[in-house]
């Protein structure tokens, strides 16, 4: 693969970024717009232009499953010695490769959890706390480990900070305190202490620091404006005074500053580095205009608004559907529904997604789902290589590869084991049942994509093994149900966001200005997960039956299509859905329409309407060429209906042409002017005759 070759297929601004091969850069990369593509490209282009050396290069990303993405796609650009590690992965393997020679015997366990160590420490201060307690005890502790507040800074730091501890600061000290001896005196680090010991051997060991610079010279940094203190710190140390860096992130996705992550360094990047070179990715090819014009429209109400307003790259599609209910139950049994709907319609259920604002709200729609029988998953509860099922059915693989005969057949193979263990054809009704056997039959899918590209069974095991070490699962059949939170990175064809109330989203103890920005956001990144289809919903009460005081998010006030305070005394909340969008009125008898069709229209079906059908044959034929020379199906260009409705109304100008439901801003842009050209013919000849 020539240098050149690299860049093929590149939209302008990512091939700005692919060239712009020497550091300092900073890219700023709105949702859905390819910024992966770009960093990837660029590494290769580097790489293969001779700039620097694959070994050389460093790739640094925030989870195992975005570091495998990275290699995997390097790997499939012709540039494999590429290092893509976490920020965890990349420091302990330097810290455990230069402790013993720096300083001496085996290097430390790492502890994944810190609660079992913290129950230790409760024991020793005799504290009692429940499990729930000590998880957000935990949390207050990694905050002060990564924005780098000992435990006698502690108490002043989280007041300066404005945040809450779940028990009195001094007793978070206490427990912090005795958390950090415990850890030294067993000879055990955290994740927090991977990064600053590593960051410490290379300060006072120069042979370390200079052996590592040597190693890395070129870095680039996914999701920068995530990056904690401690993360920073230990990047500065990386790069020793350099500035090879490339750094990508979007300042609207900044939803983690809870955890210490800070947008600064991102937006300020270029203060930091005055030579830096700024590039933008604004066009979104993940979404529907219909999805990116809420999406901005969101933000554009933001206290501070971030200049990075999406540009909708793919066809139109529906509108987001915006929708009330009485109570919770009765929110959760129309989401159901409408999933049901979606899935029979030929949407598979893996690509859809349940979103909300805390774990909590989950129990409801997991009911919900199971009474109607729709499948679902539970993001966050296990990883799919940890399931026992799972478990079994690797162990089972691997021996059956190790014995496999050179004309065994993948599939059948892989079919025949899972059978064993709980694989039938037809699905189990639902509960545990259905969820082992989606877990195998991810499996056996899987299995079937790799048959087809001639994979055996010995590759087969070897892409479970490098699946479950990047945590990249198989696609499982089913709904996901995730927090906003866990749902960053993520996309789905569809994407239902729930209980959108104020006291929710934004959350109740979301006081400052900072942290309802920041919940106006993770709203953003709930908008910017759908590809096409989208609604947003409330319920006015929790339990049915209780008092329907809740409203719906302030962030939605102006975009429901209703004005943002709604008077319900007047007339009792429907039982079921109400869809919340503008009347439309017939242009002919001014009666309010329904139909979809008749507010396409713009009159009822019984209506008169005179209109040339010599026009509406041309604007077909038109459409047939189009649809052939951009090869996509005529209803993505205007349907049978749109075409009818511009052969009634024969538009001439843009206000016309967008005064027709259905045609926005980039359907004018796109096809506007042969409309016009179309109609404007059509009049002539009229005038003509």
């Amino acid at each position: 693969m020539e240098p050149d070759d690299v860049l093929a297929g590149l939209d302008p601004e990512q091939r700005e970024v692919a060239q712009a091969v020497r550091g300092p850069v900073c890219v700023l990369a709105g949702a859905g717009t390819g910024k992966t593509r770009a960093i990837t490209h660029r590494i290769a282009h580097a790489v293969r232009s001779g700039v620097v050396d694959a070994q050389s290069v460093l790739a640094v990303t925030f989870t195992t499953r975005a570091a495998g993405e990275l290699r995997q796609r390097l790997r499939q650009l012709g540039t494999p010695g590429v290092q893509a590690r976490t920020f965890h992965a990349a420091a302990l393997r330097q810290l455990t490769y230069f402790w013993p020679r720096v300083i001496g015997g085996d290097p430390p366990r790492v502890i994944e959890s810190k609660l079992p160590l913290l129950i230790d420490a409760c024991r020793s201060i005799r504290k009692n706390p429940d499990r729930s307690e000590l998880r957000d005890i935990a949390s207050e502790i990694e905050w002060a480990k990564v924005t780098q507040v000992g435990p006698e800074d502690y108490a002043e730091a989280a007041r300066k900070a404005g945040r809450t501890p779940p028990v009195p600061a001094e007793e978070v000290f206490r427990l912090y305190d005795a958390y950090e001896t415990l850890r030294r005196d067993r000879h055990l680090v955290d994740f927090e202490t991977i990064l600053e010991l590593t960051a410490a051997v290379m300060t006072e060991h120069r042979e370390v620091a200079a052996q590592i610079r040597q190693q890395y010279r070129y870095f680039v940094v996914d999701e920068y404006q995530d990056v904690n203190p401690l993360q920073k710190l230990l990047l500065d140390t990386w790069l020793g005074g350099r500035d090879d860096l490339c750094v990508v992130g979007d300042p609207n996705q900044t939803i983690y500053s809870f955890t210490g992550a800070t947008p600064r360094y991102l937006t300020g990047f270029s203060v930091e580095h005055p030579a830096a070179a700024v590039i933008k990715l604004v066009r979104d090819y993940r979404s529907t205009p219909q999805v990116v014009s809420l999406a901005n429209r969101v933000l554009d109400k933001a206290r501070t608004p971030h200049k990075l307003a999406l540009i909708a790259q793919r066809p139109d599609g529906p509108e987001p559907v915006f929708a009330e209910y009485d109570d919770e139950p009765a929110e959760a049994e129309g989401v159901a529904r409408a999933v049901k709907k979606l899935a029979d319609g030929g949407v598979p259920t893996r690509e859809i997604a349940v979103l909300f604002r805390v774990n909590a709200q989950s129990e409801v729609y997991e009911q919900a789902f199971a009474k109607a029988g729709v499948p679902y998953l539970l993001r966050g509860a296990d990883r799919f290589f940890e399931r026992p099922e799972v478990r079994q059915a690797v162990v089972l693989l691997r021996g059956a590869a190790r014995s496999a005969a050179d004309d065994d057949e993948l599939a059948p193979t892989v079919h025949h084991i899972l059978a064993g263990i709980g694989l039938t054809p037809e699905a189990p009704g639902g509960g545990k049942a259905r969820e082992k056997w989606e877990s195998l039959k991810a499996l056996a899918d899987l299995a079937e994509d790799l048959a087809a590209e001639g994979g055996d069974l010995p590759a087969f095991v070897a892409e479970l093994e490098r699946r479950a070490s990047e945590q990249h699962a198989p696609p499982v059949e089913g709904v996901t149900l995730a927090s906003l939170h866990a749902a960053k990175g993520l996309e789905w064809d569809a994407v239902f966001l729930v209980g959108v109330t104020d006291g929710m989203l934004p959350i109740i103890y979301a006081e400052t200005p900072d942290q309802i920005e920041e919940e106006r956001r993770l709203l953003y990144v709930g908008i910017t997960r759908a590809r096409a289809h989208l609604a947003l919903s409330w319920a006015l009460a929790r339990s049915p039956g209780g008092r329907r005081s809740r409203r719906p998010s302030r962030f939605l006030d102006g975009l429901t299509g209703r004005p943002a305070e709604r008077s319900r005394a007047s007339s009792p909340a429907p039982k079921d859905r109400r869809a919340v969008a503008a009347p439309v009125s017939c242009r002919i008898c001014a009666k309010t329409l329904v139909a979809a069709a008749e507010q396409k229209l713009g009159r009822c079906a019984g209506c008169p309407a005179d209109y040339d059908e010599a026009l509406l044959e041309r604007l077909k034929a038109w459409r047939t060429g189009v649809a052939k020379e951009t090869k996509v199906p005529t209803y993505v260009i205007f349907t049978d209906v749109t075409l009818q409705a511009i052969a009634e109304r024969a538009p001439t100008s843009e206000q016309d042409l967008l005064a027709i439901t259905g045609i926005g801003r980039v359907k004018l842009d796109r096809y506007g002017e042969a409309v016009f050209a179309l109609c404007r013919a059509a009049q002539d000849q009229t005038e003509d005759a």
